[in-house]
């Protein structure tokens, strides 16, 4: 038997904030980022929380890729608060770090488990419907995936107000996440049909609007922004279904070690990723017992328009096209271009404890083909 828990309310479209006004809590604890705060943009949520007289804290000792000192910290600061309600508004970091915080904080106070509100700010991470954390052992240079059904926010809010002043490059990044967590999710050892559903759209959204999305500065379509944001969100649905693979996996060795934000990471390794895992190299024109994730590669290609003669042809017109998108919106193909102070020699140094990790990393144990350490440490070389 299997089973799909859709727990998370989600508020979207116009003035999904406004849902803050009718909380039935006094008070609530935020968690957000220094820059929400700085921004002043930490106001557009805070005003619905004003208009109900509910009274705030606001804690933004928030920085990328969340550390465990962090989580400790942010810990006691809830808990000498205790409010029945924490609400993260931020990025991927700021989300992850306020789960780990409401995760531990229960773990030391049983009774204790607060309604938990993620507004994202970034339309890629999709972990405000997702039961994932990642938190940094800085000490080891070792990113830790946690899973647990805790993590899962109660409810999230998508409002494109949130996400309109977001760079072009940040917009690039966060987008090809999404675009890897939504293919990751559909070729997934666990994937099934709520997970291929919600996967199939989030990339067609990715498809039709995320080279927009990055235009929105000269553009201002904000119809490209609000619909991104719907597919992070949708892409989040899907792998915390059916999980991910070995291009996070990679990932997040390269975030760890070289800091380059994960969702370049996960551009930089995708289409590596989907050439290992379906066999299917340039100088591949056809497959004698070809892996299942071949047809369902194809296939995905086909959905969202392009086009090949076989399934071999729509693999490689998918993995062409996710390069395609990266170089138009002016991203890093290779980690050297993402990385340009990092030897090769310092790269090379650490191959092999990156190959270890990635072996390791709660990802890789769905993805649709086993790899070996040789195996990861020939895409770490091929995507240098």
């Amino acid at each position: 038997m299997r089973s799909c828990n859709l727990k998370t309310t989600i508020h979207f479209e116009e003035n999904a904030l406004s849902r803050l006004a009718s909380l039935e809590y006094k008070s609530v604890f935020i968690i957000t980022d220094p820059f929400m705060v700085s921004s002043g943009l930490i106001k557009t949520v805070t005003k619905h929380l004003d208009s109900a007289q509910i009274k705030y804290k606001i804690y933004s000792d928030v920085v990328p890729d969340p550390s465990t000192d962090k989580v400790v910290s942010g810990v006691a600061a809830l808990v000498r608060e205790m409010s029945p309600c924490l609400i993260a508004v931020g990025g991927g970091s700021a989300i992850d770090l306020a789960k780990c915080v409401r995760l531990f904080a229960h773990n030391l106070h049983a009774d204790y488990a607060p309604h938990f509100i993620a507004i994202p700010t970034t339309s890629g991470t999709g972990s405000e419907v997702t039961s994932f954390a990642v938190i940094t052992d800085t000490k080891r240079n070792i990113k830790h995936a946690l899973i647990d059904d805790f993590l899962l926010p109660n409810e999230a809010i998508l409002d494109v107000e949130m996400v309109k002043s977001v760079p072009a490059s940040i917009a690039a990044d966060t987008g090809m996440d999404v675009l890897a967590h939504a293919l990751e999710a559909y070729v997934s050892t666990e994937s099934d049909y709520f997970s291929d559903m919600y996967a199939e759209k989030a990339t067609s959204l990715c498809k039709h609007y995320l080279v927009r999305s990055y235009r929105y500065p000269q553009t201002q379509e904000k119809k490209a922004r609000d619909k991104m944001h719907v597919a992070s969100c949708l892409a989040g649905i899907a792998f915390n279904t059916a999980s991910l693979g070995i291009c996070h996996s990679i990932a997040h060795q390269l975030g760890a070690q070289f800091h380059i934000p994960h969702g370049r990471a996960n551009a930089i390794v995708l289409p590596d990723a989907i050439a290992f895992n379906s066999g299917i190299a340039e100088n591949t024109f056809s497959l004698d017992n070809p892996a299942p994730c071949v047809s369902k590669y194809a296939n995905m290609s086909r959905r969202i328009g392009l086009i090949g003669y076989d399934d071999v042809a729509c693999v490689k017109s998918l993995a062409y096209f996710i390069r395609s998108m990266q170089i138009e919106m002016g991203m890093p193909i290779s980690v050297h271009d993402a990385a340009p102070t990092v030897s090769f020699t310092e790269y090379e140094s650490r191959l092999d404890a990156m190959a270890e990790a990635a072996l390791l990393d709660r990802c890789t144990k769905t993805n649709p083909r086993t790899p070996t350490k040789a195996d990861i440490i020939k895409i770490l070389k091929k995507i240098w």
